[in-house]
């Protein structure tokens, strides 16, 4: 079953989902996780885009709510690992979401975005734009740019792209992601237009390798993609 059926079904449930990623005394606790947790926790409340203590704190609920799936007969041993593998990702979906409750947070929306982009693109594009509009540097978008393109829709990659990027404020990473992501959806000449908007960026000697390097990306890629 799908991520985002499967947590639907689970919210329909007397118990909600919501609590599967909340830390609650267990049999299966551990004194050291407790501890590590609310230090993380805490971080995180400081900065929720600390993307360190967030994929720490997503270990721990991952661990815990796989182990609360119980063990069934070994011959249906696939299925107990399936559910588990569901429920440790639905732990860090229910984690990421209520960390992205705070307005300044975009790196848990990416993490929920990550989980989704398989079986919700309008919820994946929704939180991959809130992120970016959250985070005046560029990272989320970076980010939210190779999270597309990697899981092959490079068009929509553009699209969030062109809507978001500011040459002149974003750090540069954003251009490599939207040349690549033009270059991946046949546009080499979107891809060169992209290279171009980096003359905007105020410090040049900063971005001269990286220039260099998207320069070759584009000339090859004109070279291999007919019409242009």
């Amino acid at each position: 079953m799908a991520l985002l059926p499967r947590l639907r079904q689970l919210m329909r449930r007397p118990s909600s989902a919501s609590k599967v990623g909340a830390r609650r005394p267990t049999k299966a606790s551990r004194r050291g996780d407790t501890l590590h947790e609310d230090a993380l926790r805490s971080m995180l409340s400081d900065d929720p885009n600390n993307e360190r203590a967030f994929l720490a704190l997503a270990e721990i609920v991952r661990r815990r709510a796989a182990e609360s799936v119980p063990e069934e007969d070994p011959l249906s041993a696939p299925n107990v690992e399936h559910e588990r593998q569901h429920a440790a990702d639905l732990a860090v979906w229910s984690l990421g979401e209520e960390l992205a409750g705070n307005p300044r947070a975009w790196y848990p929306l990416i993490e929920v975005a990550r989980l989704s982009v398989r079986d919700d693109h309008e919820g994946t594009i929704r939180r991959l734009t809130t992120a970016a509009e959250r985070d005046p540097s560029g990272q989320a978008l970076v980010q939210g740019l190779a999270l597309l393109c990697q899981a092959g829709q490079p068009v929509d990659a553009l699209n969030l792209g062109v809507g978001h990027w500011r040459p002149r404020e974003h750090v540069p990473e954003v251009a490599r992601e939207l040349v690549r992501a033009a270059i991946a959806a046949e546009r080499p000449l979107e891809a060169k237009q992209h290279l171009s908007s980096l003359d905007l960026y105020p410090d040049q000697r900063a971005i001269a390798a990286l220039r260099d390097e998207l320069t070759i990306e584009v000339a090859q890629a004109q070279q291999t993609t007919p019409g242009t």
